[in-house]
This record gives structure tokens, sequence and C-alpha cells, in this order.
């Protein structure tokens, strides 16, 4: 191969860095997914405080437990975290920098919160948690570059 053939590239300057052609896809497309699965958990969430704060016989409390409190300030804590995660899944989907980074922080305190309520209602709980890890990743990976 002659030299002429080659693409010549000054030896100074740095290598481009290696790109997919069209990341953009999936990053909108997780990031509207974390959305949309933010408020589905928002809305879940509130409902499981409406249904703690109304019809707590419903939660079957375990006898020793290190976070144990009333049903009602439970169903409290549910109802705000479910409201306010609803009302960010609106800003990730509107595509707000406010949105994803609330949305992460509210990912973390509804997965924490479903962490100390797994005694009342176990299945849920660790599906809700499960849940939040997709979100956060989904808000975590998203490129504000990638996607414009």
């Amino acid at each position: 191969m002659s030299s002429s053939q080659q693409p010549t590239r000054d030896a100074g300057a740095p290598a481009a860095p290696h790109r997919p052609a069209h990341p953009a896809g999936w990053v909108v497309g997780a990031s509207r997914f974390a959305g949309i699965l933010m408020i589905i958990i928002g809305v879940f969430g509130a409902v499981e405080g409406i249904v703690a704060l109304f019809r707590n016989e419903v939660y079957v409390a375990a006898r020793e437990y290190v976070f144990t409190f009333d049903l009602t300030t439970w169903g409290w804590v549910h109802l705000l975290i479910g409201i306010l995660l609803t009302a960010a899944g609106a800003g990730v989907l509107a595509g707000r920098l406010w949105g994803r980074a609330v949305g992460i922080a509210l990912a973390t305190l509804s997965a924490l919160a479903n962490f100390a309520f797994i005694p009342y209602y176990p299945v849920w709980s660790l599906l809700v948690i499960a849940l939040d890890i997709v979100v956060i990743w989904a808000l975590c990976v998203y490129d504000r570059d990638a996607a414009s």
C-alpha cells in the first residue's frame, strides 16, 4: 500500500472519540420510558398511601422490625413521594433538566421508603424498588449531546 491511500492525521491531534452513529434513539427512548415509569410509580405510590391512610387493615405489620411506624405515617410518606414523583415524571417527559435531577433523587427516596415498607407489603415493595432502579439507570444514562 502506498502512503497516499491511507488517510493522514496530524500526529499531535488527539483521536476523535468513537461514538455510535445514532445513539439518540435509545437515549431519548430511555428518558421517555423513565418519565412514563415515574408517573406510573408515582400514581401507584399515591394509591398505596391513600390505602394506608384510609384502609390500613389491608397491610399486615411484622412483629419486630427496625422501621416500625404507624401506617398513617407511611400513608403520608407514600402519598407525598407519589405526588412528587408524578410531577418529576412530567418534567422528564417535558425534557426539563430539573425533572431528571429531581427524578433521580425521588426514585432513590422511593426505593428507600419501599425498603423500609417491606414488612407491610413485601412483594409490591420489592417490585417498586426494582422499577426505581430502572428509572435511576435510565435518567443517569441520558446524554444531552446525543439527544440533540
